[in-house]
């Protein structure tokens, strides 16, 4: 099984930055690739980044693509979300995700199969 706790979010003002950890337990087969997702009320989750854990190939949702970094410290089993530039409409709860293997650019949320709990993330104009 896999274990993940997602940390760092808190609110900040429009243009700043904020780093999200995402902490990973557990085997680490099954957490090949890695995902970040946000959900803003009202709306369904998206998929904003993604990582292969073995070979470090990123991936990114066009919403995000040049504002947001994924990264990972195998030391510490943490994979990071890096967050530039912030909106207004990056507000939302910030969950990172993982799954065996596959296709680590898919991004829908159906196609993981652990998650955190989700760590808040409110940007301010």
């Amino acid at each position: 099984q896999v274990q993940l706790v997602e940390s760092g979010g808190g609110s900040v003002q429009a243009g700043g930055s904020l780093r999200l950890s995402c902490s990973a337990s557990g085997y680490t087969s099954l957490r090949n690739c890695v995902g970040w997702f946000r959900q803003a009320p009202g709306k369904e989750r998206e998929g904003v980044a993604g990582i292969n854990a073995v070979d470090g190939t990123t991936y990114y949702s066009d919403s995000v693509k040049g504002r947001f970094t994924i990264s990972q410290d195998n030391n510490k089993n943490t994979v990071y979300l890096e967050m530039n530039r912030m909106k207004p409409e990056d507000t939302a709860m910030y969950s990172c995700a993982a799954r065996p293997g596959g296709y680590c650019g898919d991004l829908r949320a159906v196609a993981f199969a652990y998650w955190g709990q989700g760590t808040k993330v409110t940007v301010s104009s």
